[in-house]
């Protein structure tokens, strides 16, 4: 039986859905409804998968059959760059980490880091045609590409530049979509009550690459909750590293105390016991 590419869109939909155990329904319609291929160009394409023979673990890729754009709906990466190992991010993964942000229709969001633009189309068909995306992208090239992706999708405005320093206004959610050592003040400054912020941080033993925790702040009020969600191994944001904080979240990780934090100090106080991580305009407590 011949099955369509929106059919096959469906069933990776659902099959994200399962694996990560979505919640929200507008969410799993988003996978279901944006063409992966619109922002990937013409096949065949490069399929990437672990690679875990003699030499250090990595990615392996595999050129897919054709250029049948049924190909890329599967919970696979995609590559976009082989040679820099730059993928369109795992769609489960992805998944897991939007579904934990709650967006709802009518919110404003701020995107850090957009790539080619897929994920970003996938937030704005969630919060729909009142609310509104800001994407950002460091690479000139992956930007000029987005902003041209993401043309049909009018609730999205894409920025080139270092999402690290730009201002997003006051919005209801932050995705950071590149690792960092550091929550920026006006992140926390610009949630608006009831906002939310994801953020990686990570630590770097070289490369361009991070490994952490990806970290969910809720402002509630005067405070902040925060939680980690999961561990995360991600492409770093250069503007926003620090070296006594890298080290910082290195032993954290390793300490076994990373997913006992649970809320989020921004006033100034000594560090103490229950200071997980203590930085200058932030600390983590457990």
């Amino acid at each position: 039986m011949h099955v369509t590419v929106e059919e096959q869109r469906r069933f990776y939909a659902e099959e994200i859905a399962a694996v990560a155990a979505i919640r929200s329904p507008s969410l799993i319609e988003a996978f279901a409804k944006v063409p992966r291929e619109h922002f990937l160009g013409p096949g065949p394409w490069q399929l990437g998968s672990p690679d875990f023979g003699m030499q250090a673990p990595g990615l392996r890729y595999r050129p897919t059959e054709d250029s049948d754009p049924r190909r890329l709906y599967h919970n696979v990466l995609v590559s976009i760059d082989p040679e820099r190992n730059l993928n369109n991010g795992h769609p489960s993964t992805l998944a897991a980490w939007l579904d934990a942000l709650d967006i709802a229709t009518g919110e404003r969001l701020f995107h850090l880091g957009c790539g080619l633009g897929y994920y970003a189309a996938v937030m704005a068909e969630v919060v729909g045609p009142n609310g509104h995306v800001t994407t950002m992208e460091v690479d000139p090239n992956l930007a000029r590409r987005s902003h041209e992706n993401l043309a049909p999708w009018k609730n999205v405005e894409v920025l080139a530049g270092d999402g690290g320093l730009y201002d997003p206004g006051p919005v209801d959610v932050i995705f950071v979509n590149a690792g960092v050592t550091q929550v920026r003040p006006i992140w926390l400054d610009r949630l608006l009550p009831g906002g939310r912020l994801l953020v990686p941080l990570t630590f770097e033993t070289g490369g361009q690459a991070g490994k952490g925790g990806m970290l969910l702040v809720k402002h509630e009020g005067d405070s902040y909750a925060a939680q980690f969600i999961t561990f995360v191994m991600i492409y770093s944001c250069t503007s926003l590293r620090d070296l006594q904080l890298n080290g910082a979240i290195m032993k954290l990780l390793s300490s076994g105390k990373m997913f006992s934090v649970h809320s989020l100090r921004r006033d100034p106080h000594e560090a103490s016991d229950t200071c997980l991580l203590h930085g200058s305009d932030f600390c983590l407590v457990g």
